[in-house]
């Protein structure tokens, strides 16, 4: 089954380039998507026995069925995408190809056992992504695509150096696979491991969009299409902080946990303080939700590096974050198709105009912000109190503060979007396919809200610290 995931979606992505039907690529992504979100399941539910390269455990299985739900809503809307975007044939079979790709690509990265292949992996998703960020073919998609291959690419780099210094300090280990690592952790020299973490950090780092080093993440997402901005941000940068708890784990069984949790800590709350600055002025209501993606990822972060009791609340914020902010970039894509503009001020009364997709749009904020029944209502309110418990009491404060500050920033913009005044487009109802995927996401989120003990105990075999 595992060999079936990982080479379905390359084979398809060929035909897609030799066929070039339109027909073809919306079958495609059709059946691509369910066929997707199936495998995983299987693999979930009943993991493959490990190889050498990959295998299904407790912590990428969240991951990857995750990622199967984001993808089956992305490839159906992009079906609905496709037909309403006015491309060429040929464009359209290079988006579907590139589409498959970058499942195989996120596929790769989440279910790979060694650090090199992952390393692989994640710099082959940059390459696989960045053309659908000039898709527009403007000034500013150029400079955007520029900047996210640039800034990607330097920070593997860096995460490349992590890997050289990390083979340093591990010539007793015999190879570079997380079971290996984790085995002969007490082994690997504590220098090279310290440093190699900090190397590997700012490496992963750059791709999960963790401040300082998201520069490139708001102009990325507000410029690709709206199925990738959602893959984007509701998977891709789950694969990267991947990466970040594989290592973390690492650190943890080599006896050198404070090091990297305070690290974690200093960088959670740097991502709140940027999303918090940025969210006040923002004009571009795809760009506020990049920033939003930088806030989310950074309380996971921040729950990580707290540790103990709060690791369990940092994996259910990923859940409800990557459906709900998936769930949003879709009805972003909704709004501009109707109103032809990214900014802010040129876009009111959405529940007016399209109502079906305004409603979306108000249940995604909700989501997002924690009301109950979100995920994150639990998730935010389990950290603090793990915060207080260990007497984190300044981290705390802070974190409680940003939430709020962040909270009435975007809802004044959410909420003027969809009442505001008279709206200046047509009333029209969008198409099923333009509200479905969100639907699906929503109604996930929702039921993970609620956390039955089942879904509890799922999560639970990814806490490891």
């Amino acid at each position: 089954m595992l060999q079936l995931l990982l080479s379905t979606p390359v084979v398809l992505s060929l035909l897609a380039l030799a066929f070039r039907s339109k027909a073809f690529n919306k079958a495609t992504l059709a059946f691509f998507a369910v066929f997707y979100f199936f495998c995983c399941l299987f693999l979930v539910v009943h993991p493959v026995p490990a190889s050498s390269y990959f295998a299904v455990d407790g912590l990428n299985s969240i991951f990857l069925l995750l990622q199967s739900v984001v993808f089956l809503a992305a490839l159906l809307y992009s079906i609905a995408f496709l037909t309403e975007s006015g491309l060429t044939e040929e464009w359209q079979a290079y988006y579907t190809a590139l589409m498959l790709l970058f499942a195989f690509c996120l596929t790769g990265l989440t279910l790979t056992t060694h650090l090199g292949l992952f390393w692989v992996f994640l710099e082959a998703t940059t390459l696989v992504t960045t053309p659908f960020i000039f898709a527009e073919k403007k000034r500013t998609s150029l400079e955007a695509a520029w900047k996210y291959i640039f800034i990607c690419s330097l920070g593997i780099t860096f995460a490349f150096i992590g890997i050289i210094l990390l083979s340093l300090g591990a010539k007793s280990v015999e190879s570079l696979s997380f079971p290996d690592l984790y085995r002969q952790a007490t082994e690997i020299n504590s220098f090279w491991l310290s440093m190699a973490f900090v190397f590997l950090l700012v490496g992963f780092g750059t791709k999960a969009g963790l401040a300082p080093l998201h520069s490139w993440l708001p102009d990325a997402h507000s410029e690709a299409p709206p199925p990738v901005s959602a893959l984007l941000s509701g998977a891709l940068l789950n694969g990267a902080l991947l990466g970040i708890l594989r290592m973390l784990e690492l650190m943890n069984r080599a006896g050198l946990g404070q090091y990297p949790r305070l690290l974690l800590i200093c960088m959670g709350l740097m991502s709140l303080v940027i999303c918090s600055v940025y969210t006040l002025k923002a004009v571009n209501y795809k760009r506020m939700l990049a920033y939003s993606s930088v806030e989310h990822i950074g309380i996971a972060t921040l729950a990580f590096g707290v540790g103990g009791a709060a690791v369990l609340p940092g994996l259910l914020h990923l859940v409800g974050h990557s459906l709900a902010k998936a769930s949003l970039f879709l009805s972003s894509g909704n709004i501009h198709h109707r109103y032809k503009t990214r900014d802010i001020a040129g876009v009111t009364g959405v529940l007016s105009s399209d109502p079906g997709t305004g409603r979306l749009w108000i249940a995604g904020f909700l989501m997002l912000s924690a009301f109950p029944p979100s995920p994150l209502f639990y998730s935010e309110f389990l950290l603090l109190k793990e915060m207080l418990v260990q007497r984190l009491y300044i981290p705390a404060l802070m974190t409680a503060l940003l939430l709020t500050l962040i909270l009435l920033s975007m809802g004044s913009v959410v909420f003027r979007m969809a009442f505001g005044g008279n709206s200046s487009a047509k009333a029209e109802h969008s198409g099923y396919l333009f509200l479905i995927p969100q639907i699906i996401l929503l109604a996930a989120a929702a039921a993970a809200g609620f956390i039955p003990s089942e879904f509890y105990a799922f999560l639970s075999r990814g806490v490891f610290l």
